[in-house]
């Protein structure tokens, strides 16, 4: 049976938040409450817990409480997951996590430098025994079981009419290795086409050649790519962090296609809604 795990010393990084463009310190402090918890030590010390029925989708996955809300999660929270990581308080000063260069691979370098701690207490993992499926309009998300006791597996597909990028599918087990080789360090990526569309909306007001894959209507604006489909490896970099809401370890395949972050939530709020399709180990 799987434990819960935290890390052995505190971790911090400090960057820009995508969508302010404000400097973003995060604290992620041991922890041995068997809870991941997000703390603002600049609203006195207001503190909330990652509980799925706080999270909503928003260009990314935020969770949004009472007192705060914290966006752009998912980072952070795919390196954990793939590092088993249950147990910490992030303390963070602003309303969105820092984007670093646009990848996880800074905050599995501090989570490396921190050291985790095995707290020797067993968390409850989940297998699935049933597929389901959530979909929308030809996206769809499919979480269905796989033979052995291994790690979950990721499957993702993207479409986009695009030279760039095109159509592209990518499968990997969730294993920590191949998580910080292969998929921590994809970045996110935007269009320009759609700058001064989200800058109305008050997003991306810190994205730049930095932290972001920037495409243009022919190719990419600020080369080389880490991998030539670093596009859709971000995509299972974010499912994986989607998939850290479940609460524990999976063992299953996560199969997307043309999907985002709105119908991740979905198929995991339906496999939890669905205690018939799984079962504990």
């Amino acid at each position: 049976m799987p434990s819960h795990k935290t890390l052995r010393r505190p971790a911090e990084v400090s960057g820009l938040g995508v969508h302010s463009g404000k400097t973003v310190t995060l604290r992620i402090l041991p922890s041995e409450t068997g809870r991941l918890v997000f703390r603002r030590p600049d609203l006195g010390g207001a503190e909330m817990g990652l509980a799925l029925a706080r999270v909503e989708s928003r260009n990314s996955t935020a969770l949004i409480g009472e007192r705060f809300a914290v966006r752009t999660i998912e980072h952070v929270l795919a390196a954990f997951y793939a590092f088993g990581v249950t147990s910490a308080v992030l303390a963070v000063d602003a309303d969105e996590m820092p984007i670093m260069d646009g990848s996880a691979l800074p905050f599995v370098r501090a989570i490396e430098a921190a050291g985790i701690a095995d707290l020797n207490r067993p968390i409850s993992g989940m297998r699935i025994m049933k597929p389901l499926t959530v979909e929308d309009k030809g996206a769809w998300v499919r979480l269905e079981p796989i033979g052995g006791d291994g790690p979950a597996v990721l499957d993702y597909t993207i479409v986009y009419d695009h030279p760039a990028i095109g159509t592209s599918r990518l499968q990997k087990s969730l294993t920590p290795e191949v998580f910080e080789a292969e998929i921590a360090p994809a970045r996110t990526f935007g269009f320009l086409k759609d700058v001064e569309m989200l800058h109305a909306q008050g997003l991306a007001l810190g994205a730049s050649l930095d932290n972001t894959i920037a495409l243009d209507d022919h190719g990419v604006v600020n080369p080389p790519l880490r991998f030539p489909d670093e596009y859709v490896r971000h995509k299972l970099l974010d499912l994986a962090g989607d998939l850290a809401l479940l609460g524990r370890p999976l063992i299953g395949r996560a199969s997307a296609y043309r999907a985002g972050h709105r119908l991740h939530l979905e198929a995991v709020k339906k496999l939890l809604s669905n205690p018939d399709g799984w079962i504990s180990y």
